[in-house]
């Protein structure tokens, strides 16, 4: 992913998954910073800190403690800098409520996190194939 090394924000509860996502990045030779917070809360204490650069792109899990991602992605479309933040969702959720809750506040696509290892690495791969083709706006600019 990388975008002039933009960092990455991944807002993921379970421990597991974030071995998993560490080891594909490692896998794919993806260098971004990388920058973890547990909950929708921790991500947008994260955001709101003007001393943290702002992220090239958010990782988001939907099923997790405090505020879940859908909560996070209502948060985030009330900031106007922060809803021009690419957010893809990487979930077990194959609820079709969550899909359209999460194209309605604006993610740039939903993703289910695969068990098999192998196809988890070909998921990363797509998000990063989208990320890097990708036109993101200057960051001058907003």
């Amino acid at each position: 992913m990388k975008k002039s090394k933009l960092s990455i924000l991944l807002i993921e509860d379970d421990k597991i998954d974030v071995l998993t996502i560490k080891r594909a990045f490692k896998e794919l030779n993806i260098t971004n910073p990388l920058h973890i917070r547990e909950n929708g809360i921790e991500g947008l204490e994260f955001l709101n800190n003007s001393k943290n650069n702002k992220p090239g792109i958010i990782l988001l899990d939907l099923n997790m403690p405090k505020m879940n991602g859908i909560e996070f992605l209502q948060e985030r479309q009330k900031n106007d800098l922060l809803k021009l933040i690419p957010a893809v969702v990487l979930t077990t959720s194959k609820a079709e409520q969550d899909k359209i809750e999460s194209y309605k506040l604006g993610v740039a696509g939903y993703m289910i996190k695969p068990v098999d290892y192998i196809q988890f690495v070909e998921v990363i791969k797509t998000i990063e194939l989208y990320w890097t083709l990708s036109e993101l706006p200057n960051k001058t600019n907003y």
